[in-house]
């Protein structure tokens, strides 16, 4: 059940009918036992009939008065033997209006005698073969007190439905609340789980949604901070030299060397804020339907010039158009970074290939230089942030080794992959993005 509210309307129903269905349980019960009760009266009453018969059949009327007073010591009450024309056998008296209120049972186990109005209750006995019937009115105390214990386990069982209630509602909310106490207290891991499908689970899962992001969201600051301060301290620490230098004179040089670390600290702050901002709320990004087609067409013309100054080219090989979901400026991002990190890399006179090839889920970008290539065993690693193999041309050529940590990011973003892989010569680095409707379910795999 999904809604509190619809809960709580079939948890009233629930404790209502079953409720109701132990009050009618009860009332029966007390009806069998009552009923139990009328037939052995009814047996006493027969025995009763047959010594009051007996007594005026061989004592007439004083004999019947001395039997009915000696009844009534034992069962107090009016006690009347009745004729077949229905007057007492003691006095006379016509009792055929007590016939008429109290009808005789059928027989010793018939129903009990229905009311018959103010006064105590009538019981007539079935008639002798002469046609006596006794006749007796017994003063009955009820106490309410005996019939109370058989009731008590209805309002006890209400009170075990509404104590479940309670704790089923409570429990969850208790655990959200230890949650947040803990969360608060700086335990940015802390979460719920919840499996329920009602307004707490749904309470609990926006929970952890949020702690996840809110631990998401520290960690890349801190990721940030400490790069910033890992990175930063190199060129400040030049162009403190290059201070000092040009203060001895070497003008020219300190002013070039202070002009290249204020260019590097530049793009560095550049990078970084890129980096950061790949990592905003994903649940607030665009999903627009990409061509990632046109998108490459787009991103090769930009970086040609760039490849021309370097005395290199690109080529784009397209096998079919493929249109992915997400935001088109991450996903250029992502493909122009490592665009550009292939033409950094492409010896003179070489050629950056790009391609794009799709299948019905999956649509893959390659990018491959045909430079010297990375080591097998930091393939992996030069997809991490600020990694950078001993002094490798990045340094050189201005790269801070944030790119292809843009792109895994941008790209991991939209449920896809990047993986690097060795092309001898040279580095391919393929990129995997679900196409409109589809996810990927399974590892990275790189075009040959």
């Amino acid at each position: 059940m999904r809604s509190i509210y619809a809960k709580l309307l079939a948890w009233a129903a629930a404790t209502v009918l079953l409720s109701s269905a132990g009050f009618v349980a009860t009332f029966w019960y007390l009806s069998e036992s009552h009923s139990a009760e009328h037939r052995f009266f009814i047996g006493v009453l027969t025995l009763q009939r047959d010594a009051a018969a007996r007594a005026y059949r061989d004592g007439g009327p004083d004999a019947l008065r001395t039997t009915l007073a000696e009844i009534g010591l034992s069962f107090e009450g009016e006690h009347h033997l009745i004729g077949p024309d229905g007057r007492d056998l003691v006095d006379g008296s016509d009792r055929r209006g007590l016939l008429a209120f109290a009808p005789a049972p059928r027989s010793a186990g018939g129903e009990p005698p229905r009311p018959h109005g103010p006064g105590p209750p009538v019981l007539v006995s079935p008639p002798t073969a002469e046609g006596y019937r006794f006749a007796a009115m017994p003063r009955m105390r009820f106490d309410w007190r005996q019939s109370l214990p058989y009731y008590l386990w209805i309002p006890l069982m209400v009170l075990g439905l509404l104590y479940a209630l309670a704790v089923h509602l409570v429990r969850p909310l208790r655990r959200l609340q230890r949650a947040l106490d803990a969360f608060g207290r700086g335990g940015l891991a802390t979460r719920i789980g919840s499996t329920r499908r009602d307004e707490i689970g749904q309470l609990a899962r926006t929970f952890d949604e949020m702690a996840h992001r809110i631990e998401s969201l520290l960690a890349s600051e801190r990721r940030l901070i400490q790069d910033v301060s890992h990175e930063l301290r190199s060129p400040l620490t030049r162009l403190g030299l290059a201070v000092r230098l040009g203060r001895g004179g070497d003008r020219e040089a300190a002013m070039g060397r202070i002009k290249k670390e204020a260019d590097r600290l530049s793009a560095l702050v550049d990078e970084l804020l890129r980096l950061n901002s790949a990592e905003e709320d994903p649940h607030a990004r665009r999903r627009d339907p990409v061509a990632l087609d046109e998108l490459l067409e787009d991103v090769v013309d930009d970086c040609a010039v760039e490849a021309e100054a370097k005395g290199c080219r690109v080529d784009l090989w397209v096998d079919a158009p493929a249109v992915v979901a997400g935001d088109p400026e991450l996903i250029r991002r992502a493909v122009e970074n490592v665009l550009r990190n292939a033409v950094r890399h492409a010896p003179e006179g070489t050629a950056v290939d790009v391609s794009l090839r799709s299948d019905a889920s999956l649509a893959t970008v390659a990018v491959r230089d045909h430079g010297e290539g990375v080591p097998q065993e930091h393939l992996e690693d030069i997809l991490k942030p600020f990694f950078r193999i001993q002094d490798d041309r990045s340094r050189a050529s201005g790269g801070v080794g944030l790119g292809l940590a843009i792109a895994r990011r941008a790209v991991e973003l939209h449920g896809g992959a990047i993986a690097a892989s060795s092309a001898r010569p040279g580095l391919l680095v393929s990129i995997r993005l679900p196409r409109a409707g589809r996810a990927v379910d399974d590892g990275p795999e790189c075009v040959a």
